[in-house]
């Protein structure tokens, strides 16, 4: 057990700085162009769901969040709002830079959720219409817990320290099951499993918070989870944008249907990718 708790605070110590940087990079981003993305998604019209599958893919913390608002005041279509969610890949940039996943991995996945994204948003608008709902400004004032409001620096040593934490648990977790259970009989429980391997993911991700994705990128990275079923549970993984939607948008019925679309989209996706073969 020793030398598991020294292996897993080995492995998540050495990813600080780079988890840092690439936070302050991130935040840098949001500060400069979070207004104007939010801007260009409002006169989108019925290109929406095709610029916020793109929108979604930069690693904003309060994207997800803002979509969430602007859907709650009518501003933008069901299309729009489950394009970004499913674009929205929460913290798997920053976990797979740190872990030096290498640029053809990355572009490869953020490729597959922006192509499932604006595919699923479109459909989903020309299916449902573009019901014209009543704003109300009141919901575009929603705080994002992003601690945005402390500065570059404070925010971004506060993702660090939130996420390294994640890291840790989930080392010391994961080190402990392969010590004691093997990672050959660990793996085999998943990814000899693929459509039972996604709907797994699919429901974690739907986890409103960013240690769901920082488990799913973890673990395919770690390579316990296969690659439809890290596409599933990134997919339906909204960071705390769902939870903002569940705050700020009375319409229940609605909300469940968001949910079940975000699950469905996002497992039907990674059984795709395993039947097909993609490989990342």
């Amino acid at each position: 057990m020793i030398d598991v708790i020294i292996d897993s605070l080995t492995d998540s110590i050495r990813l600080l700085p780079f988890l840092f940087l690439t936070y302050l990079a991130m935040e840098y981003l949001e500060h400069k162009a979070g207004a104007k993305m939010q801007a260009a998604i409002r006169r989108a019209d019925k290109g929406g769901p095709v610029l916020g599958a793109l929108l979604g893919l930069f690693p904003q913390c309060g994207f997800s969040a803002a979509a969430s608002n602007l859907y709650a005041g009518g501003i933008i279509t069901l299309g729009t709002l489950m394009a970004v969610f499913l674009s929205t890949s929460d913290e798997m940039l920053p976990i797979m830079i740190s872990e030096n996943a290498g640029i053809g991995l990355m572009a490869k996945v953020l490729a597959v959720k922006a192509v499932v994204a604006a595919a699923a948003g479109l459909v989903i608008d020309r299916v449902s219409g573009r019901k014209d709902r009543d704003l109300q400004i009141g919901h575009l004032c929603e705080q994002h817990h992003c601690h945005c409001e402390n500065g570059i620096w404070r925010s971004a040593l506060h993702h660090t320290v939130e996420i390294f934490a994640y890291i840790l648990l989930i080392s010391l977790v994961l080190n402990s099951v392969i010590a004691y259970v093997g990672e050959e009989a660990l793996g085999s429980l998943i990814l000899d499993r693929p459509v039972a391997g996604a709907a797994i993911a699919g429901l974690v991700g739907l986890i409103p918070n960013c240690a769901a994705s920082v488990a799913i990128t973890q673990l395919y990275l770690d390579g316990v989870l296969s690659a439809g079923a890290m596409i599933a549970g990134l997919l339906s993984g909204t960071g705390v944008g769902l939870l903002v939607l569940l705050r700020v948008n009375d319409d229940r019925r609605e909300d469940l249907r968001v949910i079940g679309l975000l699950y469905l989209i996002g497992v039907a996706a990674g059984i795709a990718v395993e039947a097909l073969g993609i490989v990342f």
